[in-house]
């Protein structure tokens, strides 16, 4: 965001404030819901939320993943690890980046899951941490946990790799760690998200793609909401709707919310993958009812005590089902 660093929140014209009753879920949207027929959650996998909390610790247990430091290499030598063990095949992008005078060590891991098939979808969230907690000016120069700023996306994809190596789906799937998201500089869109946007200019050189993308980025916290801003609808509208709609359908509606939140636009990985490498992708992201992220988001109290297995589910189990299902939209 603008206001806090890596993801940039613009407020564009002039914002209609609506007062929503808090047990309200409803849009005009909520009508195209029956666009897409779904299976009985029974015929899929179910996500482990305690093997998901699991994958938290152990990344925060590394310490804070920061680019170039020890706790970064060890990190990536276990996610790679894991990743080979889950997926068909995997690929490593190792490469450095630069922004603002400062370059850095970038590792992004692909795991793909039948990777001859052609019709793809692409689940992506960033494994690195900030390198420093500037939401609060005292704590500007500490560094922080980050297990729901980047541990609990990772979490999740971890736990969905397990779950399609148990039980494969007909489509391709390619689940990506992206690198290098969170050191840029408030102002500079361009500052964020490095690891994705070298890894979209590869995919755009090599003429991947998949039918649409979705990035997980703060998806385990205590009392989170999600609901669609701006860029997703604008380059993923109809994919994130059927996303949604899957959530609410399996009983996660408190989760996914159809509220409008007016003009709040998010920069994040998903926007290099719209931009650069043509993939509409939305951006499942946790976000207060008034556009602002939560409380934790670059502070020392991203940590383990905000994470909650339910949150972790309701991500997780929806992705699985629509990975399964591949609903139309």
């Amino acid at each position: 965001m603008y206001k806090t660093g890596r993801l940039l929140l613009f407020v564009l014209g002039i914002i209609s404030f609506s007062l929503f009753s808090c047990h309200s879920n409803k849009s005009s949207e909520e009508s195209q819901s029956g666009s897409a027929t779904f299976k009985t959650p029974a015929s899929i996998a179910s996500f482990d939320a305690d093997s998901a909390y699991v994958f938290v610790q152990k990344q925060v247990d590394f310490g804070p993943r920061i680019p170039n430091t020890p706790a970064h290499a060890q990190c990536a030598a276990w996610l790679i690890a894991k990743m080979k063990s889950y997926c068909d095949s995997v690929t490593i992008q190792r490469t450095k980046v630069s922004t603002h005078g400062n370059t850095y060590d970038c590792i992004n891991i692909i795991g793909h899951f039948n990777p001859g098939n052609t019709t793809r979808i692409l689940v992506l969230a960033h494994w690195d941490t900030r390198p420093f907690a500037d939401a609060v000016p005292a704590t500007a120069h500490e560094h922080f946990d980050g297990a729901d700023d980047g541990g609990s996306g990772v979490a999740d994809i971890l736990e969905i790799a397990r779950q399609l190596h148990i039980k494969k789906t007909t489509i391709g799937v390619d689940l990506f760690l992206t690198d290098v998201e969170d050191a840029g500089i408030n102002g500079d869109d361009n500052s964020w998200g490095l690891g994705t946007q070298y890894w979209a200019n590869q995919a755009k050189a090599s003429g991947y793609h998949a039918q649409y993308g979705i990035l997980l980025d703060m998806v385990g916290g205590k009392g989170s909401h999600f609901y669609r801003e701006g860029f997703t609808k604008q380059f993923a509208g109809p994919q994130s709707l059927m996303v949604w709609n899957m959530g609410n359908s399996i009983g996660h509606s408190d989760y996914f919310r159809y509220n409008d939140l007016g003009g709040v636009e998010i920069t994040d990985d998903h926007s290099f993958v719209n931009q650069i490498a043509g993939i509409p992708t939305m951006d499942i992201i946790a976000l207060q009812g008034n556009g602002d992220f939560m409380p934790w988001h670059h502070t020392v109290n991203d940590n383990m005590k905000i994470i909650d297995k339910n949150t972790l589910k309701a991500v997780g189990q929806t992705v699985l089902q629509v990975l399964y299902d591949n609903p139309s939209y």
